[in-house]
């Protein structure tokens, strides 16, 4: 299930992708299938070392060529990413603003690993169905690591352009997302074993597995009203005498500095973890 809208993005082949705050890789995987050099990066390394797991049994089953793709997943702190300014041709960062205390600097910092003319999806949750979710419980919010502030589509897109970013579009994305966490927030979100919770998660995983045209429909027609996710594209300008946009740079590889990134939250220091595909480059 992807939030980001890769043709938005402009992703192509031969891109240099970050994936920040990677989760267990959803948008990653994506991204290595359309042929871009992915570095996933997340502060969790359980989500680190299944991300490496799974790229390479996309490798072994055939899904993605390791002539071709280039992956590799880093545990790192998104407040001193370990990569050189300009490493990269589009960043996504997907529900993961929403979690961090200095978010001005986790913003500061996908911009200045951004190339001049890349591009960017920002994704956090839509301030009406999570102002719901807040109402509903405490249990939701108020936990280690849980959301710790809510955006207005106005505000965020006024802290990433206080960084450098110039917003090009957004949508509303997983509408029929939104009345599931109202319900866990309503019983409880620690009750997994909810009768009702575990019905709307069975619908949810169908859907997504199946695909059929009667809920895609309706979660197109109501992404507007109660979309849960609020997905923001963005353009890093081109400054006069800068890289032109469009194409891909043609250095080799991201470089990784080492001992750059800190301690990553809830984890020890940062750790390139090369997932083994062979390098194109």
């Amino acid at each position: 299930m992807l939030t980001v809208d890769y043709r938005r993005l402009g992703v192509v082949r031969g891109d240099r992708l970050l994936d920040l705050g990677c989760g267990f890789g959803r948008h990653a995987y994506q991204a290595a299938r359309l042929g871009a050099d992915v570095v996933a990066v997340d502060a969790g390394g359980d989500e680190v070392r299944n991300v490496v797991a799974t790229l390479a049994a996309m490798a072994e089953a055939g899904e993605l060529d390791p002539a071709e793709v280039r992956a590799i997943a880093v545990q790192g702190d998104a407040l001193a990413l370990p990569f050189a300014a300009g490493s990269f041709d589009r960043v996504i960062a997907s529900e993961v603003l929403e979690h961090i205390p200095d978010d001005l600097t986790a913003m500061a910092e996908l911009a200045r690993v951004l190339r001049p003319g890349g591009t960017m999806a920002v994704t956090v949750p839509r301030c009406g169905p999570e102002l719901v979710n807040w109402a509903l419980s405490d249990e939701y919010h108020d936990v280690p690591g849980g959301h710790i502030r809510i955006y207005r589509y106005r505000s965020l897109v006024a802290r990433l352009a206080s960084v450098g970013l110039a917003a090009t579009g957004h949508h509303h994305a997983h509408a029929l997302h939104a009345p599931y966490w109202w319900l866990r927030c309503l019983v409880g979100p620690s009750r997994d074993d909810h009768p009702a919770v575990v019905a709307y998660h069975r619908f949810l995983t169908w859907d997504i597995v199946k695909a059929p045209w009667v809920t895609r429909t309706a979660d197109r027609v109501l992404n507007p009203v109660i979309g849960k996710s609020l997905v923001v594209y963005l353009v890093k300008p081109v400054e006069s005498g800068s890289l032109t946009a469009g194409g891909p740079l043609t250095a080799a590889a991201v470089e990784v500095i080492p001992g750059s990134a800190g301690a990553a939250p809830g984890g020890p220091g940062a750790s390139p973890e090369p997932m083994p595909l062979g390098a194109r480059r």
